[in-house]
């Protein structure tokens, strides 16, 4: 059962003396994931190399399919844990076997973490077509007009960091798939936040950090990639956990794991894991479409009193998620000013500026915020202004 006051009293109690708009940023631990982490550490500091054998394997097995069903992954095979965003997405830029002229295709408003590793590969001579945003985010119809017969990739964020723009990825995985075209997901926004179906939508590659949407710890995260596409793939950085037979440590053999095992990181955060099994529990028991219902509604409500106040919105709210973007009235550092305002009141939201330098605020919620909450922050804002 959904009830948002059981939530906030027993996961995220802190939501009685604040009011914290900033999980595009770094989201505050649920208290069961704070536990979690916690008891790893303390077992780590006792007998780690127990805790490894009897505690640590079984649970990250566990975990493993826990993330399979999240994304409804085919097998947990398909999926190892990393520890941003960007080191996954690198280590798929330097795993898939590229050929001269290659093209990859992303929006003009993704965040680096999905922008450089694609554009590193120039000196691979693979070029990298940035596609002017429709609507705030990538859609079907802009991203044909740029595809061609040598468009090998296709990297887009499921919930834009800046504008919310949330990119209907049943839609492009289709098109995808039927070209043979890798479709490759940035999910950091929106894994704790919406549902994905990695089958449905043909997604072949889908990477996050733990610090937002997923309500884990920085340093953290899992990566999928569909285990045909991962079988083809030839990494170039090789940790030493990615290769066959790999305790044989001496044996020196670059024989890839089998799927998407090759792309093991070394040593895992073993408290930061736990910690993600322990916040999927709580999406699991929430359920994530109503998370969804709860959180989008918040952003349409909050975007409409913006528009009613005379903000610009840049949040496409008919397309939207967790993630509510307006124009600031102000320059820059008066912008900073503002921030400040409201962090002194006890309301954290975030500063952003597009391409040109112009400044947004941005408000990110999550499961446990309110209608009220919105409310109070205008009511904040508006003493600003005046």
């Amino acid at each position: 059962m959904y009830d948002i006051e059981y939530l906030r009293r027993v996961e995220f109690p802190q939501a009685a003396e604040q009011i914290y708009f900033n999980h595009a940023a770094i989201a505050p631990l649920p208290q069961r994931s704070k536990r979690a982490i916690q008891a790893a550490v303390d077992a780590l500091s006792r007998d780690p190399s127990g805790y490894f054998a009897n505690q640590v394997m079984p649970a990250f097995e566990e975990i493993g399919r826990k993330i399979a069903r999240h994304i409804n992954a085919a097998s947990p095979a398909e999926i190892v844990t990393t520890t941003s965003t960007s080191a996954a997405l690198n280590a798929v830029a330097q795993a898939i076997v590229w050929q001269p002229g290659d093209n990859i295709l992303f929006c003009d408003v993704e965040f680096p973490a999905n922008a450089y590793p694609w554009m590193s590969l120039a000196r691979d001579g693979v070029a990298t077509r940035c596609v002017p945003a429709d609507g705030g985010g990538l859609t079907l119809d802009r991203l044909t007009d740029f595809c061609d017969e040598h468009t090998r990739a296709v990297t887009v964020s499921a919930v834009q960091f800046l504008t919310g723009h949330r990119a209907d990825l049943t839609a492009i995985g289709q098109f995808c798939r039927a070209n043979e075209i890798l479709f490759i997901v940035d999910a950091i926004q929106a894994i704790g936040h919406m549902r994905f179906d990695v089958q449905a939508m043909h997604i072949d590659v889908l990477a996050t950090g733990g610090q937002k949407s997923l309500l884990a710890l920085p340093g953290t995260g899992f990566l999928y990639v569909r285990e045909v596409v991962a079988e083809a793939m030839r990494p170039r950085l090789i940790h030493s956990n990615a290769t066959v037979d790999y305790i044989h440590w001496l044996a020196y053999d670059l024989t890839p794991a089998t799927a998407t095992a090759r792309l093991n990181v070394g040593t895992p955060n073993v408290p930061g894991i736990m910690g993600i099994g322990a916040s999927l529990d709580l999406m699991a028991e929430l359920g994530i479409d109503q998370i969804d219902a709860h959180t989008t509604g918040l952003t349409r409500y909050g975007g409409a009193a913006l528009a009613r106040a005379g903000y610009e919105v840049l949040t496409p709210l008919d397309v939207a998620g967790p993630i509510l973007t307006f124009r600031s009235p102000f320059d820059s550092p008066t912008t900073d000013r503002l921030i400040l305002f409201l962090n002194e009141r006890r309301i954290v939201a975030g500063k952003h500026l597009d391409a040109e330098g112009a400044p947004y605020v941005r408000f990110s919620f999550h499961a446990y915020n309110t209608l009220e909450e919105i409310d109070r922050c205008l009511a904040a804002m508006g003493l600003f202004v005046n």
